[in-house]
């Protein structure tokens, strides 16, 4: 199985969640969400295979939530997955569909839950947190 990563570069944590995919050895798809959005069934897939609730993958900060009204409870799961598909900044990210699952790699070092490949070295973050190699 390809790894998948649902990407936005302009995001420190996404960016930390690539290249530790590819400190790994691994060489995955690269999907730049914001351009290339997923369908909704896609988006549908990606929830029910992360077991969460559509409510827990928006993303608040510097996106239009509070002007859409999102934080209202009584908006159902499809009104929310609309709203998604309409405005994908709205999609937490990243996303990594990985040979153990999905994940919402947040933080960024998550994503080794996810796939079969482990760090080989400690791995600096941008910010110059390490995350340390699995010693075996």
């Amino acid at each position: 199985m390809s790894t998948v990563i649902y990407h936005n570069p302009a995001c420190g944590t996404s960016r930390n969640t690539l290249a530790l995919i590819r400190a790994t050895g691994i060489k995955p798809q690269v999907i730049h969400y914001l351009d290339t959005p997923p369908s909704r069934e896609e988006l549908v897939s990606l929830i029910i295979r992360r077991g969460i609730p559509p409510r827990e993958l928006l993303r608040q900060k510097g996106t239009p939530y509070s002007e859409l009204g999102l934080d209202d409870p009584a908006l159902t799961d499809d009104q929310l997955i609309d709203a998604m598909i309409e405005h994908p900044i709205l999609i937490n990210r990243p996303i990594v569909v990985g040979s153990n699952g999905v994940r919402l790699c947040r933080p960024s070092e998550e994503v080794l839950s996810v796939l079969d490949s482990s760090l080989p070295a400690d791995f600096v973050k941008e910010d110059g947190e390490i995350v340390k190699a699995s010693r075996a």
